[in-house]
Parts: structure tokens; sequence; C-alpha cells
């Protein structure tokens, strides 16, 4: 099988990135060349070797200085392949000066023991206010980041008081001045939000933001704390112990600060949405307003309507009343048929008589008790008659 050159360049590049690691590597500088693009090319060397470097501008921008012929640096890199020409080269990402390397050594060492105590961990940190009150800043007055902070503030939140707790920010004793000035801050408590800043720099530079007593101390803040530190390629130990970190100052002040444009946007959003459903509240009870208006009726007319009402009570009662008048009649006119069709004047009518004892008057309902001589009063249909019995014949049958 026959192999392209660019393919095996491509597959050496490829090797040669999976073998190396990024790593920290110290050389003296030679060849250095600024291109109009921004990237940086130049050359690492040792008594022994050299090797090939490029800084690409995006990464350029960040370095604190400017190498020059001669300088003894260290370069955090990855080795590549420049595939067009079959060269290894190191393709740097930071630079450093020689001697930096024991500091960042130092730096592995408290950012690993303070983080095994879980003074880095992310459920201890807070959210920045929404709505601050008030904003602290934590920094030197002759600082550049102050002015970049302070002009930011003015743009975005000019509504807004800022508190200044100045402290030096570089120096054999600021790192203890930074962090009495947050523990001021705490204790004044005047301040919803503090931002701990400071420029870019060398690793020398901002080494006073890589103290243990200031980590300590902004870990225990009761006030929220943004750190803006350096550029945003820099890390110190302060960006990890802080609830947010900025990649510079003016990102700390706009993180802290709410936007004023924003908020007047916000606001009148508000209020047109507050004015929207307050105009639909009122449409609503006014459209109630004319349904209950309909049904609201004049005392003279409600009294109208109940006199109607009652007269029309009254009808209904005594229609039921003659009703009831006429059933109950129909039902006597009934009964007295029937007490009528059973009254003793009707049974005379019909061929009977009442046969009466004369002396007792008590009704001779037996043939026992009929005697000759005896004498009866009899009660026909159309009058009564005295009679004497002549005599008595027994009757053999009774009944008709």
């Amino acid at each position: 099988m026959v192999i392209p050159v660019s393919a095996l360049n491509r597959a050496i590049g490829a090797m040669l990135e999976r073998s190396f690691a990024l790593a920290w590597i110290a050389g003296e500088v030679s060849n250095f060349t600024r291109a109009a693009s921004g990237h940086w090319y130049f050359s690492i060397k040792d008594a022994q070797a050299q090797i090939r470097c490029v800084m690409f501008r995006t990464r350029a921008q960040y370095a604190d200085f400017i190498p020059r012929e001669g300088d003894r640096i260290e370069v955090r890199a990855l080795v590549t392949m420049y595939e067009p020409r079959g060269e290894v080269q190191l393709n740097v990402e930071a630079i450093r000066h020689t001697g930096q390397g024991r500091l960042y050594e130092a730096f592995l060492r408290l950012k690993a023991k303070l983080d095994a105590e879980g003074l880095f961990d992310a459920q201890r940190k807070r959210a920045l206010p929404a709505h601050p009150r008030a904003i602290g800043i934590v920094t030197s007055m002759q600082a550049a980041a102050l002015r970049d902070v302070l002009s930011t503030l003015a743009r975005r939140a000019p509504h807004l008081p800022v508190i200044i707790y100045p402290a030096p920010v570089q120096g054999a004793d600021a790192a203890g001045k930074l962090a009495a000035m947050v523990q001021t801050a705490n204790a004044r408590n005047e301040v919803d939000v503090l931002i701990v800043c400071r420029g870019g720099g060398s690793i020398e530079d901002l080494w006073a933001f890589n103290d243990e007593a200031l980590a300590r101390a902004i870990a225990a803040s009761q006030i929220p704390v943004v750190s803006g530190v350096g550029h945003e390629t820099d890390f110190t130990i302060a960006d990890f112990a802080a609830d947010v970190r900025a990649p510079t100052p003016t990102g700390a002040a706009e993180m802290a600060s709410p936007a004023r444009a924003l908020l007047l946007r916000d606001l009148e959003l508000r209020r047109v949405t507050l004015a929207r459903n307050f105009s639909r509240v009122m449409e609503r009870c006014a459209q109630q307003l004319d349904w209950l208006s309909r049904r609201l009726v004049s005392p003279i007319e409600r009294l109208a309507q109940q006199r109607a009402a009652l007269r029309q009570r009254q009808l209904r009662l005594a229609s039921a009343a003659a009703r009831g008048v006429m059933d109950a009649r129909a039902r006597l006119d009934v009964l007295a048929a029937r007490v009528e069709l059973l009254s003793p004047q009707r049974t005379l009518e019909r061929g009977y008589a009442v046969m009466l004892d004369a002396h007792s008057g008590a009704a001779v309902r037996a043939p026992g008790a009929l005697a000759p001589g005896k004498r009866l009063n009899v009660h026909l249909a159309q009058g009564s008659a005295q009679v004497t019995l002549a005599d008595v014949q027994p009757c053999l049958t009774q009944g008709f």
C-alpha cells in the first residue's frame, strides 16, 4: 500500500497529539517573529537541541510580555506537526518567564489542599443578587482595574451606590490587607455584592490573590463575592474561592450589576402588562355592572310587581277555595243522596210499615210480640194509624 505524504504527516501529527500531553517546556528564545496576523513564531532551545514554536493571536494577546531574543522562558504547549513542511512544532497556549514553575507548583499544592477541604465546592457558592442595593469593590485606589470597574458600573447601573474598600493588590503585605478588607466589608454589611479585582500581570504580580488567608476570607464571606483578577486566561486561588469568577475586572462589574437599560425595558414591559391587565379587569367589571344594572328594578316597579304577584296569588287562592267548596258540595250531595236512599221514609214508600208497641213505643220485630187485643201504632208512608189486633195467626214460613 502506498501512502501519500500528506496522509503520513497527518497520521504522525495525530499520533504526536495523542502521545504527548499538554506540558510546560523550558528553553531560550531564538528567531522570534511577530506576524501581521498577530501570530508569534519562534524557537526555544537549550545546549543540545531546539524546536520551533507557534503561538496564535488568540493566545498571544493575553501574554504578559513579548519574548525577546535570548529570553529564558517556559511555554505551556502541545506537541503537533506542521503538515505542509513536515516539521514538528509546539503549539503554545501560555508563556511565562523561567522561574515561575516554582510558584505554579505552590499554586497547585494550595489549590489541591483547599479543594480537598471543600472550600471550592459548587454547593457552597451562592447566586449573585439580581437587584443589589449597593456594590463593594476590594482593590487598589491606583489600579487601572478600578477605573474599568467604575466606568462599567456608571454605564450599566448609575443608580447604584459604590463603596470602595482600598487595599494594595501587589507586594508582600497585599494578601493580608485584601483579606482584611473582605472581612471589613462583611462587618460593615453595607453592600449586597463584593467585587475583588485587579488587572493582568505575571504570576508574581498576581500572587497576592493566591494567598490562603485571602481564599478563606472570601469563602467565609456572607456577602456574595465576584472575583475579577487578571485576564481571561489567568486563574488564581481567589477565583476558585469566590462565588463567581469573572474573566476580567470589567466582566466582574457586568456580572455584579444589573443593566439599567434592561431594567427600564423590563419595567416598561411590566407597566404595559399591568395596564393591559387592569384594562381587562375594568372591562369585565363594566360588563358585569351593565348586566347587574339590567337586573336592577326601581322600588316602585318592584312594589308593582309584588302587588301583581299578590293579586295573582289571591286569585289562585280564591279559585282553589271555590273549587274546594264545589268539591265539598259535590261530596255532600253524594252523601245526602246515599242518606236519602237509606232513610226510613224511602223505605216506607217502598211499601214497608213500622209497628210500634202503643204502650212502650218499642218496635215490634218478632211475631212473638203480637197478641190478640194488642194495640199498635202503625206508621205508613203517608201517615200513621192505631190498630188493635183482633187475632194473630202464626206464619209457618219466614220472609216474603
